[in-house]
């Protein structure tokens, strides 16, 4: 059993993990496509980090944006390579869902990428009730990016 506590970022594996998921984003975007918040961007106040723990091993991360219009986005979701397929990305993409919800956004939205790497992330989304859409907020369409939305008003969890 997980446990998903909020994180400050300040801990060794939280950082570890964080620095893995950009290395990640680097090796499989084009120059210019990556828009994966760094530490100094996941520490702004419109930001809500979570983690999961198997003790005192961190599991995976997943971060709320609020967007300030009533919207949010999800951010930094990352599942540590010794957690892949147990339902660690799953279980914090809920939490980030729960709090948007309690927040009182009406609608959740996320960019990604294309390729292979971006499939397992689009497969969690998809099945959560993500619907492809267009940009948002300061994103403008490219050929690499997927935009992703989930209407909270209308989803029922």
């Amino acid at each position: 059993m997980f446990e998903v506590r909020a994180d400050d970022l300040s801990s060794e594996p939280t950082r570890q993990l964080l620095a893995l998921h950009l290395a990640g984003m680097h090796a499989n975007s084009p120059p210019g496509s990556v828009f994966a918040l760094d530490l100094s961007g996941l520490k702004d106040p419109a930001v809500t980090v979570w983690s999961a723990w198997d003790g005192a091993d961190i599991a995976g991360i997943g971060a709320l944006k609020v967007l300030g219009d009533g919207t949010g986005e999800v951010k930094s979701m990352r599942t540590h390579p010794d957690y892949l397929r147990r339902g660690v990305a799953a279980l914090l993409l809920e939490r980030v869902v729960t709090e948007a919800r309690r927040r009182g956004l009406r609608r959740l939205s996320l960019e990604t990428g294309r390729g292979p790497a971006f499939e397992p992330a689009l497969t969690l989304y998809r099945r959560r009730g993500f619907a492809d859409g267009e940009a948002f907020s300061d994103y403008r369409e490219n050929a690499f990016s997927q935009f992703l939305h989930l209407d909270l008003r209308s989803d029922q969890g």
